[in-house]
């Protein structure tokens, strides 16, 4: 069977490309990785590497040809490779300026040959969501794969504790707020509305263990190896688990990441918890401080209060969630405040004393000034997430990490070491489950010679709390910045025949368009279902999609959707219903 070897993606804006130099020949024998030939555009010089070991065919194109991306370049007959070449000293590949995709990596350092024969074509390390799905997507593609996973149960962070208890949580205690709180106004009387927490918790844990039962049903319908214990790098084509040598064509990275730590804030996932700890806490805690206005600490700080906490949210910025659109984060914080979350914006925690009643935390301005001090039965720290890089031989192995503790990779998500590919939350860009799980079908992709790409400019961002916020694309800030003529089209949800039935009325959409073409640059949306509604724009943008394309589809009434079809008409001030 031969493997057609395609030209890749080369960048967001970036579609033909010129053959400029082939680095090898019809009948050469090539180890995985070798480069093979040399593409030039406007924006980058790459290299096209050996998807794995073989003798290459005939070329189906010439040198000074222009081709597109996806043209087969050649074929490979898997089998024995040659002899490792050096790489050329070419420039590595960069992604086209509008995708934020990972930063370019340097000349590979020098690695030991792989194995001529392995133990399997693709060993990826870490079963989170971008591992288990590159796992999968790779066994899909004909691969002979392992996925090395040190937890008892598959799934990562996402699964076991973070994406989906947390979500099982939300959804739970928002019942409970609604019966105890809102059923009234619709002519639903409850008398008596009680909390069963353990059975609360039972349940959350119950949607966990149907989730990560269903990863490892995947793997054995798509006979993926689960290799148990911990992964470590040892070279080109080699790691240990749990010290027994294995080996593999290619290697992949996907071992996720950890809660930042903050000096001062000692954790015990007790008294002071990370996310972990905050979704397995046996009682309702009288006050909860959360340390981080993100996206972990408010959703997890809204499950508390829905519970009856009362929540206090420190944050050093003098905003809510970093990174969204101006006018969202406002209005997200007065809707926040009014629902009773208490805010300290523009400050720090220095330090955290526990005692045998709870927690005493010295708070001071972020821009300086006297410190006070906050008491607390439960501290929740969630400042943001580092990559989970070390123990796992990386840098002994000579795979560069940046100022951050993150592997660096290509374009391709290639490492510094031939062979060896990092993806999801241990290399750049934002840490979200669905930007590994698209990582994880791209190197899979690419490692069969297929056309693998994640557009950076189409990843949209949720925020599970209510109202719930979601975005993607630019806001208006990153526009301004980048000097981009915008118009804008916003609808309130209080205009929404739909949300008005629901009693659910708090937010908008705000649809952002190109001021001269009507692209659809980014939307931000603060409001009911907004995540749901997201997928959508995220289309929208995928497909170069205008705001007048989003306007002339029909969407069903009444459906909350008619929000964003309003919104895109009001880009050109045209919107119906208000």
């Amino acid at each position: 069977m031969t493997i057609d070897i395609k030209v890749p993606t080369l960048g967001e804006s970036v579609t033909t490309a010129t053959v400029s130099k082939w680095l090898k020949q019809p009948g050469d024998a090539v180890n995985a990785d070798d480069p093979i030939a040399e593409l030039e555009t406007d924006k980058v010089s790459v290299e096209v590497p050996a998807p794995q070991a073989g003798v290459l065919g005939a070329h189906a194109v010439k040198e000074g040809d222009e081709v597109e991306v996806g043209t087969v370049l050649t074929t490979l007959t898997p089998g024995a490779g040659g002899q490792k070449a050096a790489p050329a000293a070419t420039s590595p590949a960069k992604p086209a300026p509008a995708a934020a995709a990972p930063a370019a990596a340097p000349a590979p350092k020098a690695a030991a040959e792989a194995p001529a024969e392995t133990d399997y074509d693709v060993i990826v390390i870490g079963a989170g969501p971008g591992g288990y799905v590159c796992a999968i997507r790779a066994a899909q593609l004909g691969f002979k794969v392992a996925c090395v996973e040190k937890r008892a149960t598959l799934g990562g962070t996402c699964l076991n504790v973070g994406c989906i208890p947390s979500k099982a949580l939300l959804q739970q205690s928002e019942n409970f707020h609604a019966a105890k709180d809102e059923y009234a106004d619709m002519g639903i009387i409850i008398d008596s509305v009680k909390l069963d927490l353990a059975k609360m918790m039972a349940r959350k844990q119950s949607v966990v263990e149907a989730n990560v039962k269903g990863v490892e049903f995947l793997f054995k319908k798509n006979k993926v190896t689960w290799l148990k214990g911990t992964g470590k790098v040892e070279g080109t084509g080699r790691i240990t688990v749990d010290g027994k040598p294995v080996t593999a064509k290619h290697i992949v990275i996907a071992s996720g990441s950890d809660s930042a730590g903050l000096p001062g804030v000692e954790v015990d996932e007790k008294q002071i918890v990370t996310s972990t700890g905050a979704l397995e806490l046996s009682a309702v805690p009288r006050k909860l401080v959360v340390i981080g206005g993100g996206v972990i600490g408010l959703e997890l700080g809204s499950v508390w209060h829905r519970l009856g906490a009362d929540v206090t949210v420190i944050e050093y910025l003098d905003r809510l969630v970093p990174g969204t659109d101006n006018e969202v984060a406002k209005t997200f914080q007065r809707i926040l405040t009014k629902q009773g979350l208490k805010m300290k914006l523009g400050h720090k925690v220095t330090r955290a004393e526990k005692n045998a009643k709870g927690v005493t935390l010295t708070v001071e301005p972020a821009k300086g000034g006297a410190a006070e001090t906050l008491e607390a039965d439960v501290v929740l720290l969630a400042i943001g997430r580092t990559a989970a890089s070390k123990g796992f031989g990386l840098e002994e192995a000579g795979i560069e990490l940046d100022k951050r503790g993150r592997i660096v990779t290509d374009a391709h998500y290639a490492t510094s070491v031939p062979g060896i590919y990092a993806i999801g939350d241990v290399i750049a860009g934002p840490m979200l489950a669905h930007k590994a799980e698209e990582e994880g079908v791209a190197v899979a992709e690419l490692l069969a010679g297929q056309a693998g790409h994640v557009n950076y400019g189409a990843i949209p961002a949720v925020v599970y709390t209510w109202p719930e916020v979601a975005t993607v694309g630019k806001t208006e800030e990153n526009l301004k910045e980048e000097g981009v003529s915008y118009k804008v089209g916003k609808f309130p949800f209080t205009a929404n025949g739909r949300a008005r039935a629901i009693g659910m009325t708090d937010g908008f959409v705000k649809v952002l368009a190109d001021a001269s073409t009507d692209q659809v640059l980014g939307v931000h949306i603060i409001g009911p279902m907004a995540g749901e509604l997201i997928a959508e724009c995220t289309m929208a943008i995928e497909f170069g999609a205008s705001s007048e394309d989003i306007a002339r589809t029909c969407h069903a009434h009444p459906t909350l959707s008619e929000a964003v079809k309003e919104a895109a008409l009001d880009v050109d001030k045209r919107a119906i219903h208000i």
